[in-house]
């Protein structure tokens, strides 16, 4: 009997181990069975030229730029491979690896050639603003985007448990790298002073950002003013303070420093975005984001896209060869060194992968140029474009058939020209003959033929790249080298927008778990960032990629 029961009993708790067993076989693997990092950081600097990181690198401290490049890996001749060069675009490719004859996002703003109107490559009527009274500021979504990015597949890969969290002043900053499926965009609203989103991603503002709206951020940094950081006769890699061709803010006399901000805070908080101030605070709130979304606290990969866009809006003001600049540069560096101190300690050194980039260059002013006799000049597109109108109509006996030179396209008035029923083809060689006439304008080619352009094959794929059939003009014009369009009446600041190094030259830098300690001088593209973090963190590319991943900076 006792023998009987002693069977019974192994035989009960053979069942339970071996019950056991195969619950542990049949449960799924942790994330942490993938070899990941903790959080990945993706840090964009709007109108970054990639001479920045040299230019400016015996004034930086070891916290910032000077510690990507030397922990990390660089890639020395990283280039936008389509045209235009603008913001909207920039942003989309990083993050997508792809192009926007694929991806769809054509500028900041382009024209639907089937209607002839106008749309922003962020904008969503079916939308509404969280976090401010102002209606238009949150009507924006990714809707427009036709592909994934990286880190809409970080989401899928993990069955949507990593977290996304996208931030940029600019709302297109913050958009487009967050994906479809981003947990959280948020973006400044200048008229509020807040940090809004939209309804796209959530009905109310988390707690912990409304939080951070009312500590008036915005108006602590503008009453401390805009004065260098260090003496400003020491700014040895910048022209002198106060020449022509840079720009002034409304109401003062001179584009000199110090900028007396705290006397301009009747005009509204949206000033912020053009000191350095917007890029701290716009890092505070990158901080903050780790401490209340706990990025990176788990085994599940987390992804914080951070786009930096004060830059921009002082490079098109000052231009960059102004101390203003390089202010701005030397104050991101300590911005970033205090961003990477906190990662280290809240996520932990070696457990995050930061990669950073621009979303384009930026030209050198004209003025400087000519200063310094380098060849140079701004095209009038205002005025060639209305003289063109006015030489088709003589030809074709209709107003207005050329609609914009937007994005260095031609688009055309497609109604015009089917209600008239005009060649099509006839018109488009017309613009072109005209447009080779013009002053400062090097090739003038027709897209549908552009392969077969007699023209350099770099500048045949950056025009392919470039075009989507529903949202480009069908001419692209290609200015000189130093050219760029805009009006010699008002040349201050800098602006971009072609295809040439100056435009597109942009640092490509990444730091971190999984990275080599290097530097290559072999060309990449903007598009291969995207393929890289993909393939460090095991995921499928973004469906639209065309980019290659920069395997020699891979452990």
């Amino acid at each position: 009997m006792k023998i009987k029961i002693l069977f019974i009993t192994l035989l009960f708790f053979s069942g339970i181990s071996l019950n056991a067993q195969q619950a542990k076989s049949t449960s799924p693997a942790k994330s942490s069975d993938v070899p990941r990092p903790k959080l990945v950081v993706g840090i964009m600097v709007d109108q970054m030229r990639w001479d920045y990181l040299y230019r400016f690198y015996e004034r930086y401290g070891n916290g910032g730029f000077k510690r990507m490049l030397n922990e990390g890996f660089s890639c020395e001749n990283a280039y936008i491979n389509y045209i235009p060069s603008v913001t909207g675009i920039g942003h989309t490719t990083v993050y997508t690896g792809s192009v926007p004859a694929i991806h769809g996002i054509t500028g900041n703003d382009w024209i639907i050639q089937a209607t002839g109107k106008t749309m922003y490559c962020a904008a969503d009527s079916t939308v509404s603003t969280v976090g401010s009274d102002s209606e238009s500021a949150g009507k924006m979504s990714p809707k427009n985007m036709l592909v994934t990015s990286m880190t809409d597949e970080l989401r899928l890969a993990t069955n949507f448990r990593s977290k996304v969290i996208s931030i940029a002043s600019k709302d297109r900053g913050a958009i487009l790298p967050g994906g479809h499926t981003a947990n959280a965009a948020y973006w400044y609203d200048g008229s509020s002073g807040n940090w809004i989103t939209s309804t796209y991603y959530m009905k109310t503002l988390p707690t912990w950002v409304s939080n951070f709206n009312d500590q008036k951020y915005p108006e602590k940094y503008l009453k401390q003013d805009w004065n260098t950081l260090f003496p400003i006769n020491t700014y040895l890699q910048s022209t002198k303070d106060d020449v022509p061709y840079e720009g002034k803010f409304a109401g003062m006399s001179s584009s000199t420093l110090p900028v007396k901000t705290s006397e301009m805070l009747s005009r509204g908080m949206g000033i912020i975005t053009s000191t350095p101030h917007g890029s701290s605070l716009t890092l505070d709130l990158a901080r903050a984001a780790v401490d209340n979304e706990g990025l990176g606290a788990d085994a599940i990969t987390d992804f914080l896209a951070i786009s930096v866009s004060s830059p921009d809006y002082i490079g098109h003001q000052f231009g960059p060869n102004s101390i203003e600049v390089e202010d701005t540069y030397l104050r991101l560096d300590r911005d970033l060194a205090k961003l990477f101190s906190h990662l280290d300690t809240k996520v932990g050194k070696g457990n995050y992968t930061v990669f950073l980039s621009a979303d384009h260059a930026v030209q050198h002013n004209s003025g400087f140029l000519a200063d310094n006799k380098i060849a140079t000049g701004v095209f009038e597109s205002s005025n060639v474009l209305k003289q063109l109108n006015a030489e088709l109509e003589t030809e074709f006996k209709v107003k207005d058939i050329a609609k914009s030179f937007s994005n260095y396209a031609v688009s055309l008035n497609n109604a015009a020209i089917a209600t008239n029923k005009l060649s099509e083809s006839a018109i488009k060689n017309s613009t072109i003959e005209f447009l080779k006439k013009q002053q400062g304008v090097a090739f003038v080619v027709d897209i549908a033929n552009a392969q077969n352009a007699t023209i350099p094959a770099v500048y045949k794929e950056k025009i392919i790249n470039g075009y989507h059939p529903e949202r480009s003009g069908v001419i692209q014009i290609i200015l000189e080298p130093a050219w760029y369009s805009g009006s010699s009446q008002r040349s201050t600041g800098a602006t971009h927008g072609t295809m040439n190094p100056a435009d597109t030259h942009i640092p490509m830098v990444f730091m971190g778990w999984g990275i080599k300690q290097g530097k290559t001088n072999n060309s990449y593209n903007m598009t291969d960032i995207a393929p890289t973090i993909s393939g460090l963190l095991r995921i499928q590319e973004p469906n639209g990629n065309i980019g290659k991943a920069v395997n020699e900076a891979l452990k």
